[in-house]
């Protein structure tokens, strides 16, 4: 067992394997602590799967089915220790931008940002790692719930430091790095070239993506491409992983395991490339 210590933060279930799936699996293999904060259960998911069609329209039972895919999805990542943020159900969710439930009163978006600080800051001082990842500011593209946890880690970062900030909490605890998830504009070309996406579907893609020159990490988990996968057929209330569709063609190419990061906080270690990309998000630190 190392001494490295990785902290994730994710929106729902299904979010970490996603986008961080090979990343986490790839450090639980190395023997470093990975812990998982999900922030809410994704009540109010669409259900794909038609076998699971009496989740439909019944968000706290869909919550409480998701909290179980999540429990079988991290067994395929490897020792993964996971914390609701809150609890489990504390935080609802607050479904898609411009949705009526976006001003739920139980909506994750609309919560205490105190009470949210005050429940970030407890796991930050409980599992104190080196590295913290979560989204940018606009979530990686506009979800009310990304944003929520993007505020929800950053807000924390400052507290969970401070020795007078409820000292109930346990002893400070200062993240030397912070990483914002991403994904590459090189991935549009990619998939275009390969048959993945149409091109005039470029322009809808594009506001989510970032120029390759403003990457900083590109973490090599294709070793652990098919745990990513095995971790995302768990998700079969969202999720269809086998059938033709864009996604499932995406999260099938081996180049699913490459995991981009944007380094927002501490010092950049060495790497590798072109741009200089660091292949390890603890360079620098050991």
């Amino acid at each position: 067992m190392s001494d490295r210590r990785l902290l994730l933060v994710h929106a729902h279930p299904d979010d970490e394997s996603t986008g961080t799936g090979a990343t986490m699996a790839r450090y639980s293999a190395e023997g470093a602590t990975v812990s998982l904060v999900t922030c809410t259960s994704g009540e109010l998911g669409e259900v794909i799967a038609d076998d699971l069609a009496h989740l439909r329209g019944k968000p706290q039972e869909l919550g409480e089915y998701r909290r179980g895919e999540i429990e079988r999805a991290l067994v395929e990542l490897g020792d993964i220790r996971q914390h609701w943020l809150g609890g489990p159900g504390r935080f609802h969710d607050s479904g898609m931008a411009g949705e009526e439930s976006n001003d739920d009163p139980r909506a994750f978006a609309k919560a205490d940002p105190a009470e949210v600080t005050r429940a970030m800051v407890a796991v930050l001082r409980a599992e104190r790692p080196q590295v913290a990842v979560t989204y940018d500011r606009n979530g990686g593209y506009g979800h009310p719930d990304h944003i929520a946890a993007h505020k929800a880690l950053m807000g924390a970062l400052e507290p969970a430091a401070d020795p007078s900030y409820e000292p109930d909490l346990g002893e400070p605890w200062d993240v030397p790095k912070v990483y914002w998830t991403a994904m590459p504009r090189s991935l549009l070309t990619r998939a275009v070239e390969e048959g993945f996406l149409a091109e005039d579907a470029v322009a809808a893609f594009e506001p989510s993506t970032v120029p390759d020159e403003e990457l900083t990490a590109q973490i090599d988990g294709r070793r652990f491409h098919a745990n990513k996968l095995a971790a995302l057929r768990t998700y079969r209330s969202q999720v269809n992983v086998d059938d033709d569709g864009f996604f499932a063609k995406m999260v099938n190419n081996e180049e699913f395991g490459r995991e981009h990061y944007v380094l927002v906080r501490g010092e950049r270690g060495p790497g590798e490339g072109p741009y200089g990309w660091e292949t390890d998000l603890f360079a620098g630190l050991d």
